[in-house]
Order: structure tokens, then sequence, then C-alpha cells
């Protein structure tokens, strides 16, 4: 019977004994591993937390930034020199075709009278040549370009050509046509919208009245769009490669000159038209 007793309470100790053993060596080691899986978590969460933020404060940054290559323009003996260069005053080399040209280089008067459609040669990196046959005045030039990674936009610049004349700076405003038909060099062209009201597609639809058209930059026409001041540009390709019909939208009412550009028998030919949006 003693040795029994003896037996069961040696067993007991042993049981016990165990007990702590497991306590110390697993117990702890799981608390510790459970704190560190914890901490890591916590960690991770805010650094994912971090990283959204500066991704929304990337994308913030990026809605905000709204042109992120300077353009200079400079005339000197019957050439017009353009200069780009991004925020860093470095070169911008990376700009993409864009209907069979690199630069498209739009310059009216102030008048709105004059209008050329011009196409700038690379010269050195960034900086893009043309000549031209400007008479001494005040004009606008419009570089539409575009970058495969910086954005980019038309913006009017001022530049004058020989001496300025006050009397340059005195004209009338211009008036909607009353007819929207134009004949140039013989040739006819209409031209039909849908209703000029801002914030809703507008389409422009020219009829050409039987000219055989040739393909020009791409397409079958291009339209040049500006506010009477100047100020607001558009630049227009057809639906259609094959079709002179256009599709644009104007963010603000007033009156707006368009030429439109059309090709035939190697000859481009350009047609003003004066329009209202209300």
């Amino acid at each position: 019977m003693k040795k029994w007793i003896a037996s069961a309470l040696l067993y007991l100790a042993i049981v016990i004994a165990g007990y702590f053993i497991y306590d110390s060596l697993f117990v702890d080691d799981q608390s510790v591993s459970v704190h560190n899986e914890e901490k890591h978590s916590a960690t991770t969460t805010s650094k994912q937390t971090h990283n959204i933020s500066e991704e929304a404060h990337g994308q913030h940054n990026a809605e905000k930034a709204e042109n992120e290559i300077n353009v200079g323009l400079a005339e000197n003996d019957q050439k017009l020199i353009i200069t780009m260069k991004d925020k860093s005053g470095n070169p911008v080399t990376d700009l993409e075709v864009n209907h069979e040209k690199l630069v498209h280089l739009i310059v009216v008067d102030e008048h709105l009278e004059r209008y050329e459609h011009l196409h700038p040669k690379e010269i050195a990196p960034g900086t893009f040549e043309v000549s031209h046959q400007l008479s001494d005045g005040t004009y606008r030039a419009f570089v539409d370009i575009k970058s495969a990674s910086l954005k980019y936009n038309v913006t009017p610049i001022s530049f004058t050509i020989g001496n300025e004349s006050k009397q340059e700076h005195e004209h009338a405003s211009l008036q909607a046509d009353k007819q929207l038909v134009q004949t140039v060099d013989g040739q006819k062209v209409t031209l039909t919208t849908t209703d000029l009201v801002i914030n809703q597609p507008v389409t422009l639809s020219f009829n050409v009245h039987e000219a055989t058209l040739e393909p020009y930059l791409g397409a079958m026409g291009h339209v040049v769009i500006l506010d009477e001041k100047a100020e607001q540009y558009l630049h227009v390709h057809p639906l259609k490669e094959d079709e002179t019909v256009f599709e644009t939208e104007f963010s603000q009412p007033g009156i707006y000159k368009i030429w439109a550009e059309f090709q035939q028998n190697g000859k481009v030919t350009v047609y003003p038209f004066v329009i209202e949006v209300k």
C-alpha cells in the first residue's frame, strides 16, 4: 500500500514538473511569436498606409501639374527658333510623331487674318527651326507637340517682328459669318454644324463640293480653332481619316475662328470661317 502511494506521488510530481517545463519553453515562445507577428502586421499596415498616402499624394500632385514643358520662341533672320525644356532646364527629346510631324507650329497675326501652319525641323536636342515669310507685326504662336513622358498643354506665345505699331492693336472684333460658305482659288467649301453650344460635342461637317481631296498629314483635312482673343486653341482631326467630318467641344461661349485645311492637286488650301458659340 505504501509503495502504491509513493508511486502515485512520484507520478504526480513528474506531471507537474513536465507542465512547468512545457510552459517555460513553449508558451513563452508562442507569446513572443504572436507579439512579433502583431508587431510585423502593424508595421506592414503602417507601411501600406504610408505607401497609399504617398501614391494619393503623387496623384494629387500629378493632377495639379499643368505643364511640364517650357517652350520658348525667338525670331532671327526670317527664322522662327523654338526651344523646349523640362522643369529642370533639360532639352525635351522624347517627342512623338503626331500626324506625321514632331511639331506643328500655328502662327496668327493679332487680327486673326494671317494664318500659317508650319512644321519646324530639329536642329539640336530640344531645338527646332523653320523659315517664315511673315511681315513686320505682332503675332501669336501655338506650338503643338506630344511628349512621351511629360504633360503639355498648348498655350499662346506672343512675339513681334520689326517695329510694333499702336495702330496694329486697333481693330474691330470678329463677326460671325451669316453664311458658312467660303470660296478660295475657285473651290467652294460649305460648313454645317450641330448646335453651337458649350460643353457639348459639336460636329463640323465640311462639304468640298465634289473636289478630289488628297491625304494631308495622314488625314483628309485638319481644323484649327481659336477664340477671338487667340487664347483658346483647338486642333481637330477628322472622326475618320477618309472623311471631312470633325468633332470638338467648346468650354466657353464667344466668337471663334475656324481654319479648315484641305489638299488638292498637291496644294494645301485654307478656308476660314467665323462662328458664334453660345
